[in-house]
């Protein structure tokens, strides 16, 4: 049941207004006391991503790289059975990866369907600096992944093709709401010279059809990021944020002038409007996060169950996000 103010009234977004984007900036950019460092990252296992990235940042670290190496720890983790090492497989058994990067210049770099690595965040770095093209995908990822020194090695561990082998029974595709579904890390920071950057990495959707990619690591689905404002970020069904655009409209409705809660929650009730009238609504959960260039944060998602980790000055956490259904 909706249940969130004014859930319906507001839920179809505005236009955006060219003439007012160098203005909206310029407000952002030039407001005072802005909180430095800030790293926000999604579910409970964003909290030992922050732990590693915090005191990178603390330390006069930039945000790319510890965006980088926050994540990093998540995909090397076999207990977080949604990114890297011990994820879910799709439904031919085979864990394929999928991440992006974005830095305070948009430059960005983005790997999908990436078998064999445990960490594709770190080779979507390698494509941003080091290739003129910002996605590889499948064979050619991974052939350029062990060009740049990476190593192969089977990310299906026993405790995921145990759930594998179980899944088989049934072979029903029918994913569960915050579990199957929060299959991603997505990360935001703001370092000390106040600059952003973004990461995102996942095993995807858990069962899914062999070569299917989802929104992390399409920039301006998964991730978006403007340093004259502020970034955002996703996670949930992919299908449902590459259809919004939902990351890029995020930071466009901040450059308009919304606060981070604000622009996360109309993208969320954007997506609701789409899905409302489908038979696929009753598995829909979608989670936004967003960090403006002043150090606020938010994050907002359709249903209950999604939490972002935080941590600024004097401050971390774990955070129950707002949310429009139960």
């Amino acid at each position: 049941m909706i249940k969130r103010r004014d859930f319906l009234g507001k839920a179809a977004l505005g236009t955006v207004s060219l003439s007012a984007l160098p203005t909206m900036a310029m407000k952002a950019e030039s407001k005072k006391g802005a909180k430095k460092p800030v790293v926000i990252s999604t579910w409970n296992h964003g909290v030992q991503a922050n732990e590693t990235a915090y005191p990178l940042l603390e330390k006069g670290g930039t945000a790319l790289d510890a965006v980088e190496m926050g994540v990093r720890v998540v995909e090397a983790d076999p207990k977080v059975m949604t990114v890297g090492l011990g994820g879910f497989p799709d439904r031919e058994g085979k864990v394929t990866l999928d991440a992006c990067i974005m830095d305070k210049h948009s430059n960005c770099g983005s790997v999908a369907f990436l078998q064999n690595i445990v960490h594709p965040i770190s080779v979507a770095r390698k494509v941003m600096e080091e290739t003129p093209h910002i996605m590889l995908v499948g064979e050619g990822a991974l052939q350029f992944a062990k060009s740049q020194g990476f190593k192969e090695e089977n990310l299906l561990t026993p405790e995921a093709e145990k759930a594998y082998k179980k899944w088989l029974e049934e072979s029903k595709y029918q994913p569960v709401i915050n579990i199957e579904n929060h299959d991603t890390i997505s990360m935001l920071a703001l370092d000390k010279n106040g600059d952003l950057a973004g990461s995102c990495t996942t095993s995807g959707a858990a069962w899914k059809m062999h070569g299917r990619v989802g929104d992390s690591p399409i920039i301006g689905a998964g991730l978006f990021l403007d340093n004259e404002v502020g970034g955002a970020a996703a996670t949930g069904l992919g299908e449902a944020v590459i259809r919004t655009a939902g990351s890029a409209m995020v930071v466009e409705l901040m450059r308009q002038g919304d606060s981070p809660y604000d622009a996360c929650k109309k993208v969320t009730e954007r997506i609701y409007q789409l899905y409302k009238r489908r038979d696929d609504l009753q598995y829909l959960q979608v989670g936004f996060i967003a960090l403006s260039k002043t150090g606020e944060y938010a994050g907002y998602s359709l249903r209950k169950g999604f939490n972002y980790a935080f941590q600024e000055p004097g401050k971390n956490g774990l955070s129950d996000a707002d949310f429009s259904m139960d």
